[in-house]
């Protein structure tokens, strides 16, 4: 199973972003965690320095054991790294080599080392390349708009990919305040019924709704009732990724500044002149006022 974060844009108020108190920081058991989800850049850059450091260790070690290594010269540290490098990628050259116990040790441990850290950034690349990611683009609003002369929630999704996730499937939550009988104030999350919360084949744009009608949590209110309450709302969907036939998902949050009324999207779906479907994503974001802003 491999998950995808599609939302582009860090906001403070994303769960993921948290500021944790009272957790114990626990760095090297969460490493394979924290790499498998981080860019390229931090796993080359980590796996880069640990070889970089290994070899300058290793060539110190050596350089203070000046007589033990064959064919370098005497204090010359580059010989000694060269030395470190061509043991611990398992190169051998042959103009260095060892000649007593002492170094026959270093040498033993320092290929061991390089034979487990090539083992393990080999399973760390393979993971990291081999996890399949969703690509999916969502709007950056929501719209409040009339659909056949009752209000819904509009934003829609795409898939910038090309490729096809099968049985994909969205749901939609809304994070509310509310005061229990007894005072507590408290967030509470409902879940938002839309009109399809599934697709059998998800490969170019989805439109998602959800009617707002008098059982719904979002009934009776206005702009300033959102922006005062700090209502957020938390979009997450699944599917199977038809080129790697495993499970990807995607998550995104909006908040109350990102509700607009009485607009609509622009269409970005067309047909080419040989028939073929055509969407722009540079319009994706695109919206227009409504053909009927009052329902």
């Amino acid at each position: 199973m491999a998950d995808a974060m599609a939302s582009p844009r860090v906001r403070s108020t994303d769960p993921s972003r948290a500021v944790r108190i009272g957790v114990p920081l626990s760095p090297l058991t969460d490493l394979y965690f924290h790499l498998m989800r981080g860019s390229w850049w931090l796993l080359v850059g980590l796996l880069s320095l640990s070889y970089l450091l290994t070899n300058l260790a290793f060539a110190t070690l050596y350089l203070m054991h000046p007589e033990g290594i064959a064919g370098a010269r005497m204090g010359n540290f580059a010989d000694a790294f060269a030395f470190s490098v061509q043991t611990i990628s398992t190169i051998g050259y042959g103009n260095l080599a060892p000649i007593d116990p002492s170094a026959h040790a270093m040498v033993a441990v320092e290929a061991m080392i390089g034979l487990l850290g090539t083992a393990i950034a080999t399973g760390l690349v393979f993971a990291k390349f081999s996890r399949p990611r969703a690509k999916v683009m969502f709007s950056d609003v929501m719209l409040i708009q009339p659909r056949n002369g009752q209000p819904c929630l509009v934003f829609r999704v795409a898939n910038a990919r090309g490729n096809e996730i099968i049985e994909a499937s969205i749901r939609v939550s809304v994070l509310v305040p509310e005061v229990t009988e007894e005072g507590d104030a408290l967030r509470r999350l409902i879940d938002l019924p839309l009109l399809r919360t599934t697709t059998p084949m998800f490969a170019m744009t989805w439109t998602v709704i959800h009617p707002i009608d008098e059982a719904s949590p979002l009934h009776d209110r206005d702009a300033a009732s959102f922006l005062a309450d700090n209502v957020r709302f938390i979009v997450s969907m699944t599917g199977i990724d038809a080129t790697f036939s495993q499970t990807v998902h995607a998550r995104h949050v909006y908040e109350a500044s990102d509700m607009v009324w009485g607009r609509r999207f622009v269409d970005i779906v067309d047909n080419t002149e040989d028939g073929r479907l055509r969407i722009d994503y540079m319009r994706f974001h695109e919206t227009v006022p409504s053909r009927h802003p009052r329902g």
